[in-house]
């Protein structure tokens, strides 16, 4: 009888390694999928339940059919909330975006100093949100804060949060101060995956480094370009902290979010029924955007940018 290769060999014992883990491969998944349902899907599927019904806190609840819905979309107030959260978001991704991807760009090179200015400028991602949002209300004080003296100089009323237009772009410019370099991380490291062979072909056709940035960088970081958005678009939808802090939904109702009226009306009413219903309507909004994005930029098929490399 013959004698097994060695390449025999090699075959007989991975499959033996394979036989001996007794684990089908779904398998190894299932701690991942446990955590991911007892905090995400158990909580939304009691906020669902919660919004069919009549709750304040302390007695059971008493379905009351589609009496939170019916009231949702009847509203001005949630219609105001919705308007104002999409407008927020929306100016905090024109605001981050840009700024991100240009730093992003730019930290993934080898300029000199790169690490350490890089450093200082993640230094706000590590501060809690609480935090920065303490620092910011008290900075731009228009009794006692810096924005009291410097303000007139640089063209800034001292009393900006007290404007509804000065409150809603302060909200933007803090959450994207904080948050901005998260998506400059990610950006950087899309960066740094694109191929050096396609920069220095372009350089010997003569193309600048503008050039090269809007026909380079720009086509090879469409799905980071994605990816970031969704995040931040998510993250935008549900920013509470900084205007439970900074505004408390005003002046007015004018920083008045969706996060924040959910609050209002769950922990202050305490008509926790129909704050169940204000998020459920807030995830259908911010998983419709998302699932939205994918589709139009073609993430979801996610075709090789590498392709004959």
């Amino acid at each position: 009888m013959p004698h097994p290769t060695p390449v025999a060999k090699r075959r007989g014992a991975g499959k033996a390694a394979v036989g001996d883990v007794g684990r089908p491969p779904v398998a190894w998944a299932v701690p991942g999928i446990l955590f991911f349902a007892v905090f995400a899907i158990v909580p939304l599927a009691i906020a669902v339940y919660l919004s069919f019904c009549t709750w304040d806190g302390l007695d059971s609840p008493t379905l009351t059919g589609l009496d939170n819905w019916t009231r949702l979309f009847k509203d001005s107030e949630f219609g105001q909330a919705a308007w104002l959260s999409l407008l927020l978001t929306t100016i905090s991704w024109l605001f981050q975006t840009p700024v991100a991807l240009l730093l992003g760009v730019w930290a993934a090179g080898r300029q000199r100093g790169r690490a350490f200015l890089s450093a200082i400028f993640f230094i706000p991602l590590l501060l809690s949100t609480t935090a920065i949002a303490m620092l910011f209300h008290a900075l731009l004080d228009p009794n006692f804060g810096v924005v009291r003296t410097i303000g007139p100089w640089l063209g800034i009323d001292p009393n900006v949060m007290g404007s509804s237009t000065g409150a809603l772009l302060v909200v933007a410019f803090v959450g994207g101060w904080q948050f901005m370099p998260f998506h400059t991380l990610i950006y950087q490291g899309g960066a740094r995956q694109i191929p050096e062979v396609l920069y220095q072909a372009a350089s010997i056709d003569g193309a600048g480094l503008v050039r090269q940035f809007l026909h380079i960088t720009l086509p090879q970081l469409r799905h980071t370009m994605t990816t970031s958005s969704v995040l931040m678009i998510v993250g935008s939808l549900t920013y509470f902290d900084t205007v439970l802090i900074m505004t408390k939904g005003g002046p007015g109702t004018d920083t008045t979010i969706l996060p924040y009226l959910m609050y209002r009306t769950g922990f202050q009413t305490y008509d926790l029924g129909y704050a169940a219903a204000v998020a459920t309507a807030l995830v259908v909004v911010a998983t419709s955007i998302s699932l939205l994005m994918v589709r139009l930029s073609g993430f979801g098929s996610m075709r090789s940018t590498r392709e004959g490399m």
